[in-house]
This record gives structure tokens, C-alpha cells and sequence, in this order.
């Protein structure tokens, strides 16, 4: 998904006397509280789209000639198709939506809103903030219990924060012959919270390697990787793998490069303030991650920060080697930039969202062909926190997918107007948008949905080659059934937390410090911040992602 110039919404920075008093605030909550505020509702009008129809973009209000590349389908039989749509009467009515700038999500919410008020007749306003004020303007307005927007953009990870505060989602969506019906549980119950839905999921997530075909299995690479290493060529399996043939290969030449093109080994997530804490996550995950430990990964049983253990501290020794094959300027690079970067065909490897994958895949991609998919790399050793040990992990390689948190949307309780944000994210989410905007880079919509993980669509409808598709596909349904995986740190507090992590990375990366001090101060703020909030409140809520951990 593509969350470009996300900033620090991740890693913002929540003022402590800001958590207390959200912990302890006034906002309206409950089952009474949420009942209320749907709105009018719309009336019914006769329909203005033919059942079935061709849904093209380039034929929509909003930036038509953007869509030239997209997909075209037909519409739906959902009740959130552009035909029932279209049978809903919103005129004189509006919802105010929060969203980020525009392309990454900020544009489909724009799109789809521009649609949604050509076939209903009400208003849908985006109103557009930079990432990293997503969270803080949210924050502010739940501690007044009044929502200025009938809709927020949102990152699943801040579930743990702000979940007595959104809306629960009637279950007529996520069952039956709702939009999101289809939806894998693994995601279903991301956007839950305590059996509850909070989110609309418009989006979900993974992190996975891509990598150029073009130099893996192509002989005269593999000829070349043979000479300088005395190793075969493969797809790698470990970390210490992958940085390897990311230095071998850095310089190289493929076969297919664009013309111009400089090739390095590895594109990846460096700003401090744009995820890079992410890539930090994937690199340490096989490290620490034991599939024997099921206390946690983030703490141990008494809630003591793991952040510092030698998994970790391993983790981040990897990615501080890694800064001698970034591409030219890869150290400031944010998601936008690594996906641009692997995209154009700077680098061998690339290794977070489906954006970099699905922008390699485009018809006006200069690499495209060239890329296929796999799990993110393993270790050949993982730690032990209950032992203070290393482990050597059954069949020789410790793997640990990193279920990364995705965007997603949600009501506010304290919303006038749930009905007709009900009907726009439900709009938004219908079978054919979602279908089309998985085929642009840029929209942030990637695959979630029983019916996405096949290659019908991809290979018949996009052209794209079956077997890049089936590594794709591949990896995907391997990370929904993989049994030891990583996920985010779904507490109150988790923009502190991952704020400290992202502090400590950036200290190491820049060689200011060595990644054990650099980590040995992200603990030390860890504990400060439970403290601050809360050991109990914070151990609550971890039993929910320790849930997720052990599935």
C-alpha cells in the first residue's frame, strides 16, 4: 500500500499529559452513543447506473486522464455497487472526511467521494492534513467529544488508542453479501477489537521481498555472484543472504536495466520520520521472533521492553550494514522514495508494502517483468528471551513475517452522519473499486480478499505473467497461514513507543551511536512511557496482539 510521506504518524510523538487525559477523558462512548447520530439517511431515487456496467475511471470527475493505466470492470452485485448506489438519494446532505494529502489514499478518498456524489447527490468533503497530524487532530477531538469529520483515515496499529472512540461496524458489512465478506480473517481481525469491527477495511497489509528476475536467474549473474563469493545464486533465505548479494551486486549491470539507470542492491525505508521504523521491524523480526517463546515480542510476561535484546540488536547491526548499497540518496529515503526507487529499477531488492510490486508491474513500468516475489528473508539464529539464549531454529532458518498495519478508515461515535459515512466507505470498498485501485501504485489499496489472491484477475484482466503473479500470490497465502508472525504494537501509547524506536534506528543509521547503546535508550524511554500510562492499561491491551501473535 502505498503511504507515502505517511511522516511520523507512526512515530509521532503523543505529549504525555496528552495520553492521560485521552485515557481518561470525557468522550462520548458505548453502545447508546454509537446507536446514535446516524443522520437522515437517504431517500430512494430511481437508478442512474445500468446494472452491470463498465466501470471506468477515465469516464469519473475526478482527475480523469490520471486513469489512463487502470483496470476497467464491471460493476458489482453488492449492496454497495455503483447500480444501488446510485439509488440512494444524499441531496442536501454532506460528511466531512480527515484524510492525508493526496496520492496515497488521500486520492481514491477523493475519487470515490467525487463519484459518490455524482450518483447520490450529496457532498462528500476531503479535508487533507499531512500525515503525521492524522493522529494528533484525532486525538484533540476525541478529548472534546466533538468529531468535526464523519470519517478519519487511520493506520490500523492505532487500534489500541482510539478504539472506544470509533464506531463498531455493523457485522451486515463483514458477513453475507457485505463488501467486506471476503475479506481473510487475518485482516478481520486486525480491524477488530474485542470481537468488535472499529475499522472499514479499505486496505491491508504485508511486507514482502521483491526482487529482479533479471539478476537471480539469469546465469551470467549467478556466474558472476559464483566467482566473487563462492556462493550459488538464489533468492535469500536470511538476512546475512540478502545483504550479501545486495553488495555483490551493487554497480552490477543486469541484462535488463534501463538505459540511464545506476543499479544498487537494496531500496529501502531510511527517513526517520517516514517509516523507517518499519524496515527496522522486518530486518529484526526473524531475530526475535521465536516461535517457542509466547510471551510476547514486543515485552516479556512482566512487561519488560525486548527492544534491546541481542534479536534486536542483531536486527539493526544488519540494517546499519546495509547503508553501503542504498541507491544515491538512499539514506533519506521515505516509502514514496524506496517505491519510486525500486519501481524505476534502482536496486536488486526491495522489501515493505505491495506498492513497490504492484508499481513494478504497471504497464508503463521500465522493469516491468522483472520482478517477482517471496517471504521476507529468516535468520540462522533466533533469541531466546526466556532463556537468554540463541536458538538454532528447526530446518536451519527462523522465519518471521511481519503482518505490517495497513490504512484504514472509521466513524467517529461522536459522528452526526454514520448512515451516509456508512454508505460512502461502503462505496468506496465496493468490488469494483476495490479491484481497480488494487492495480494503481499509488492509491494505498492492496490485497485483503479471498478473491484477490487468485491469478483470474492479475494474469487474464492485467496481463501480468503467470509466474510472477503465482510468487506473488504465493507469498501471501503463506503469510496467512504462517504461524510464528510479527505485528504492531496495537497499545495506548504506540506513537511514543515506535517514536523512541524510530529516535534510537536514526541515532545508529547515522553512526551517532552503536545499535546495543542506540537500542539500550529506546528501552530506558519504553519503560518511562508505560510507566506514564500505564503498566496494566499497557498489558491489557498487549493480550489482544499476543492473541494475534500465538493464532
Amino acid at each position: 500500500m502505498q503511504k507515502a510521506k505517511k511522516l511520523r504518524a507512526l512515530a509521532v510523538v503523543v505529549p504525555t499529559v496528552l495520553i492521560a487525559s485521552l485515557l481518561s477523558g470525557t468522550f462520548t462512548t458505548g453502545a447508546t452513543a454509537a446507536d446514535s447520530g446516524m443522520g437522515p439517511g437517504p431517500k430512494k431515487k430511481a437508478a442512474t447506473f445500468a446494472v452491470g456496467s463498465l466501470i471506468d475511471y477515465t469516464k469519473q470527475p475526478y482527475t480523469p486522464k490520471a486513469y489512463a493505466s487502470a483496470a476497467k470492470v464491471k460493476d458489482g452485485t453488492q449492496d454497495c455497487s455503483y447500480h444501488n448506489t446510485s439509488m440512494k438519494d444524499y441531496s442536501g446532505q454532506k460528511i466531512t472526511v480527515l484524510a492525508p494529502p493526496p496520492p496515497n489514499m488521500g486520492e481514491p478518498m477523493e475519487q470515490h467521494g467525487a463519484m459518490f456524489a455524482k450518483l447520490t447527490g450529496g457532498k462528500v468533503i476531503v479535508q487533507h492534513v499531512p500525515v503525521g497530524d492524522l493522529y494528533p487532530k484525532q486525538q484533540t477531538a476525541f478529548q472534546t467529544g466533538v468529531s468535526p469529520w464523519d470519517v478519519v483515515v487511520n493506520f490500523s496499529n492505532w487500534i489500541g488508542d482510539f478504539q472506544q472512540y470509533y464506531y463498531d461496524i455493523p457485522t451486515k458489512y463483514t458477513s453475507g453479501n457485505g463488501e467486506l465478506a471476503s475479506m481473510l480473517p487475518l485482516y478481520k481481525g486486525i480491524y477488530s477489537w474485542n470481537g468488535k469491527t472499529k475499522f472499514f477495511g479499505i486496505d491491508a497489509d504485508r511486507h514482502f521481498l521483491k526482487y529482479r528476475t533479471d539478476v537471480i536467474e539469469d546465469p551470467a549473474a549467478a556466474a558472476f555472484y559464483k566467482d566473487k563469493t563462492g556462493k550459488t545464486l538464489e533468492v535469500p533465505k536470511t538476512w546475512a543472504e540478502y545483504n550479501l548479494m545486495a553488495s555483490t551486486f551493487n554497480g552490477y549491470k543486469p541484462k535488463g536495466q534501463p538505459a540511464g539507470t545506476a543499479f544498487a542492491g537494496s531500496s529501502e525505508i531510511t527517513k526517520r520520520d517516514d517509516l523507517m521504523s518499519t524496515a527496522f521491524i522486518n530486518r529484526v523480526a526473524p531475530y526475535a521472533k521465536n516461535p517457542n517463546v509466547k510471551t510476547g515480542f514486543w515485552f516479556d510476561k512482566n512487561m519488560v521492553p525486548q527492544v534491546n535484546n541481542p534479536g534486536f540488536v542483531q536486527g539493526l547491526t544488519d540494517f546499519v550494514a546495509s547503508a553501503k548499497y542504498w541507491p544515491q540518496g538512499g539514506g533519506n529515503f521515505g516509502l514514496s522514495d524506496e517505491i519510486t526507487s525500486y519501481g524505476r529499477g534502482d536496486s536488486l531488492f526491495s522489501y515493505t508494502w505491495d506498492d513497490a510490486w504492484s508499481q513494478s508491474n504497471q504497464s508503463d513500468s521500465p522493469i516491468v517483468g522483472k520482478v517477482k516475489a517471496a517471504p521476507n528473508p529468516g535468520a540462522e539464529k533466533v533469541w531466546n528471551s526466556e532463556t537468554k539464549k540463541w536458538d538454532t531454529p528447526a530446518g536451519g532458518v527462523n522465519r518471521a513475517p511481519y503482518i505490517a498495519w495497513g490504512w484504514s478508515s472509521s466513524i467517529p461515535v461522536a459522528s452526526k452522519n454514520k448512515q451516509m459515512a456508512l454508505d460512502f466507505l461502503c462505496f468506496f470498498a465496493n468490488k469494483a473499486n476495490h479491484a481497480i485501485d488494487l492495480t494503481i501504485g499509488r492509491t494505498g489499496v492492496n490485497p485483503s480478499r479471498t478473491e484477490d489472491f487468485t491469478t483470474d484477475f492479475w494474469v487474464k484482466g492485467l496481463g501480468w505473467s503467470t509466474e510472477a503473479t503465482q510468487s506473488w500470490i504465493d507469498t501471501m497465502n503463506n503469510y496467512s497461514t504462517a504461524k510464528n508472525r510479527v505485528f504492531d504494537l496495537r497499545v495506548p501509547g504506540n506513537g511514543q513507543f515506535m517514536g523512541a524506536i524510530a529516535d534510537g534506528v536514526a541515532l545508529a543509521l547515522a553512526g551517532q551511536k552503536t545499535p546495543q547503546a542506540a537500542l539500550d535508550e529506546v528501552a530506558a524511554k519504553w519503560v518511562e512511557i508505560l510507566n506514564t500510562i500505564g503498566k496494566d492499561k499497557v498489558k491489557a491491551a498487549y493480550q489482544n496482539v499476543l492473541k494475534l501473535e500465538n493464532s
